[in-house]
Parts: C-alpha cells; sequence; structure tokens
C-alpha cells in the first residue's frame, strides 16, 4: 500500500519570518560612497543618493527608511565609515529589513568585514541587493558570488596600493613629495606646493630651539607655551613634551627634508609604523628656507642625546644635569635654604647624599658661577693651543 504525503505550504518568510500571505512592506535603505573626495566622483556621490532615494520610493512594496552615506573615505575596511556603521546599526535595531547598495565593491573591498557583515545581517533577517552584480543575499550562491566579488574587489584595492605607493616612491626619489601644512608649525603651502615660512609660527619654533638649549626640558617648555596661550601644531590649547620633542627632531626646521619616516605595512589595515629600515628613505638637502640654522639643529640633537643618557633629566636652573659627583658618580641638584628669610641660599649638592653616604661638599651656585668664570677665562686666554690640540685629535679619529 503506497504511502500518502501530503504538503504543509510554508507560511512565513525563511529569513525574517515575516508572513507570506499577508505580507508587509519591507523598510528599505540605501548605501552610497566614494572613495577619493574629487570633483567627478563627488558628482558621482550626488547621482547614487538621488538614485536610490527615488528607486526605493517608487517601490509600492517597499518602505522608505533613508539613505546612508560616505564620502571621501576609502573602503579597505569598515573602521572609519560612520555612515556605514550607523546603518549596520540601523538594521540590527530592526530599522532596516533590505539594504540596496550599487556594488560589492562599494560595499567593501576587504573579504572578511564584507562576509562578516553580509552574514550578521542575514542572521538578523536582513537582506542587502548589490544592484550591479544582481545578488541578493537570501539567494542561495549569493554567498559565494559575494566571495568571488569581494576578492576580486580586495585585489583591486591592493593593486592600486601598490601603484600608488610605487609612484610616490619615484617622485621621493627625484626630490618631490607632499606634506600636511595644516598640523605643521611654522610653514604654509605656497602656490606651487612649496615651503613658505609663516613668521608668526615659526617664532614658536624659535623659541623652543632656544629654550631648550637654554637648559629647559621639554616638559617645561610645553608648560611654557600653554601658558602663553600659544596652540599646538594641531591647534590644541594644550602642548605635550613629546610634541616638543616632535619639532627638536624634525630636520625640515633647518631646511633639509626626509621621505618615508613612516610607512604603510598593510593595506587593509591603513596602519602606519615607522621605518626602521625596513624601506627605502630619501633624504634631500638645503629642500627649503629653515626657520633655524643647521649648527642649532645639530646642537640639539647633541643635548637631546646628552639628556638621553642621564636617568632623570633636570632642567630648573642653569647647572641642572650638569655636576657631577666625583665621589658617587650621582648629579648635583639644586636646594634652597632658609626660602622664607633674608638668608635665602641655593646650594648644590649630590642627590645621592644620603642614600649613598656620600661626603662630597655642598656648593653654594654663587661658588659654582666663580668655578665657571675662572675656566672660561683660562679657556680664552689658551683658546689657540686648545683649537689646535683639538684639531690634532681629530685627525687620530679619522679612518
Amino acid at each position: 500500500m503506497g504511502k500518502r504525503v501530503t504538503t504543509i505550504p510554508a507560511t512565513l518568510n525563511l529569513y525574517d519570518s515575516v508572513s507570506l500571505k499577508n505580507p508587509q512592506k519591507r523598510k528599505v535603505a540605501g548605501y552610497a560612497r566614494v572613495s577619493k573626495d574629487i570633483e567627478e566622483q563627488a558628482t558621482s556621490y550626488a547621482a547614487q543618493v538621488d538614485y536610490y532615494t527615488a528607486y526605493i520610493k517608487k517601490n509600492p512594496e517597499w518602505e522608505f527608511a533613508g539613505i546612508y552615506t560616505d564620502e571621501g573615505i576609502t573602503a579597505t575596511t569598515t573602521k572609519k565609515r560612520n555612515g556605514f556603521k550607523q546603518m549596520i546599526a540601523d538594521a540590527l535595531a530592526g530599522k532596516i529589513d533590505l539594504i540596496i547598495t550599487k556594488s560589492v565593491s562599494r560595499f567593501a573591498r576587504n573579504t572578511v568585514d564584507s562576509l562578516t557583515t553580509v552574514r550578521e545581517l542575514k542572521e538578523n533577517g536582513i537582506e542587502i541587493y548589490f544592484e550591479k552584480e544582481n545578488i541578493w543575499t537570501f539567494d542561495s550562491k549569493g554567498e559565494l558570488l559575494i566571495t568571488i566579488m569581494s576578492s576580486l574587489a580586495q585585489e583591486e584595492s591592493r593593486s592600486i596600493s601598490e601603484n600608488v605607493k610605487w609612484g610616490k616612491r619615484r617622485a621621493f626619489a627625484n626630490g618631490k613629495g607632499s606634506l600636511s601644512f595644516n598640523t605643521f608649525l611654522g610653514y604654509d603651502r605656497g602656490p606651487n606646493g612649496e615651503f613658505v615660512i609663516n613668521e608668526e609660527q615659526a617664532a614658536t619654533v624659535r623659541y623652543i630651539y632656544e629654550k631648550f638649549l637654554e637648559g629647559f626640558s621639554a616638559y617645561r617648555i610645553a608648560k611654557d607655551l600653554t601658558e602663553m596661550g600659544i596652540k599646538t601644531p594641531g591647534g590644541k590649547e594644550k602642548w605635550a613634551n613629546s610634541s616638543v620633542l616632535k619639532i627638536l627632531k624634525n630636520e625640515k626646521y633647518k631646511g633639509d627634508l626626509l621621505f618615508q619616516k613612516t610607512y604603510i605595512k598593510d593595506f587593509l589595515s591603513h596602519k602606519s609604523v615607522r621605518n626602521n629600515g625596513e624601506i627605502p628613505q630619501y633624504y634631500i638637502e638645503d629642500h627649503h628656507e629653515g626657520i633655524i640654522t643647521a649648527e642649532q639643529f645639530d646642537q640639539v640633537q647633541l643635548e637631546l642625546y646628552r639628556r638621553k643618557k642621564i636617568k632623570k633629566y633636570s632642567g630648573i636652573s642653569i647647572f641642572s644635569s650638569i655636576l657631577k659627583c666625583g665621589n658617587c658618580g650621582g648629579w648635583y641638584g639644586s636646594k634652597v635654604w632658609n626660602s622664607n628669610t633674608k638668608y635665602k641660599k641655593t646650594i648644590y649638592q649630590c642627590n645621592k647624599k644620603y642614600k649613598n653616604r656620600c661626603k662630597t661638599p655642598n656648593l653654594s651656585e654663587y661658588e659654582i658661577k666663580q668655578l665657571f668664570v675662572q675656566v672660561v677665562n683660562q679657556l680664552i686666554s689658551e683658546k689657540e693651543e686648545i683649537i689646535k690640540n683639538t684639531e690634532e685629535m681629530k685627525k687620530l679619529f679619522v679612518i
């Protein structure tokens, strides 16, 4: 006796559990993006917005849920695409049932990002339609096609990235390159991209170099600049010592230019890393007019190196981190005695006096100044002999 099979038709949609007998209008949103902020694609961007707005509204089975946009942003990751992230959040919150976009490459050029997002939306009953490729993600072959198209788009992005890198390195090798003048203190961009000194900002750069060579620490200089109301290169009110150090180490302020201090290691993450020799660098001397002299810059580099060897540099007074104990090797630091009386006196003593039971004597600031003057006078009187001896010593170390 044959078996009798009765088919019970589905009453709900497989993905979003919406009734098939009384279907509701789908909430549909469009997504538009262009990769570069240039005139031709700005026109394309506006056209995409107008097109998808009209396209969604004319369908009687759809309810317009808005247009989400990202303009002038690269598509290899979704981290900085605020419009994209807002759209996904709204979709997961139940505000969108269907997303329409131009193509897989407009959605993402990163295969992992693309598939992860598609699967997350699909699991929550949200479909994506890629118009150019005619792919519906609820379709059984949709994920396979998306994988293939995303991989192709990712490879295209890698190829473009390599071509851009090659072009930039050729320009660097020929002494040409660009600089973000908006966040660089002391220079403005000229009509042809050249360096033009901004005298108001240049005064701040000179102040930083002069104070550092006078013995001030980067922290002290940053504190003073903040109190003076001078804004940082990025336009902030508060200076950090790291900002001061960057200016002190930047060869552009003496008129030279070093290309490729950093580089983009991965075209997907766009993460910038310091170049420690992984790729070539290009150094151009006398590229533009310097704000400070080459001699000042070199003096600062030597002073930076000297201070780096000191575990805890102090710039409180002119002799801080300069006087060293002949007994234990500790640094001499200044102390103020009788600070609230007429007998107020500044003395210097070994900072390890009590820790190491160091017995070297204290010296008053006046005594140190007197000794300093004596040494300088001795150097002046014997200047010719000292210079001659120094020249002879230099010859011994020439390879």
